[in-house]
């Protein structure tokens, strides 16, 4: 039973991770890329798109990794497990005090409607972003060494 739990455990939040990485440095640059308004457009459909998902899927992720610590609370590893499980938790609370607020708003922007500094504000959400990824990456790494 604990190695089915790892496994989709592990999967799921590896899962998450991608995304995340890929936002950072595949589609965001993209979008960045792009002529006129296409990029602040994109960005910001990918805000309300991913915006509604990843608040269940860090949820979810926290709720396996916890369950998974509990479950196997003397097994080898496990100190791996709840330093990830921690480092999970900061992710989440950068996430809510530094991400959200800036992705709440720019979700809602058009070229009409956008403030006159929206770019500086991408901006700020890439760096903010940027480090959510190293510590989800590193939470990641210390759950597959968990597993060896």
């Amino acid at each position: 039973m604990l190695d089915a739990l790892q496994v989709v455990t592990t999967v799921a939040f590896g899962l998450m991770v991608g995304v995340e990485f890929s936002v950072a440095f595949v589609i965001n640059p993209i979008f960045n890329a792009l002529p006129e308004d296409s990029g602040q457009l994109g960005r910001a459909h990918g805000g309300r798109m991913l915006g509604a998902v990843m608040p269940f899927w860090y949820i979810g992720s926290l709720v396996l990794v916890a369950v998974w610590a509990i479950a196997g609370w003397h097994h080898d590893g496990t100190g791996l497990v709840v330093t990830a499980g921690a480092l999970l938790i900061v992710s989440v609370v950068m996430s809510l005090l530094l991400l959200v607020p800036i992705n709440n708003q720019s979700k809602t922007w058009t070229p009409e409607n956008r403030p006159e500094d929206w770019k500086e504000q991408m901006h700020r959400w890439d760096r903010f972003h940027y480090v959510r990824v190293a510590v989800l990456v590193a939470a990641f790494t210390l759950l597959v060494a968990a597993l060896v």
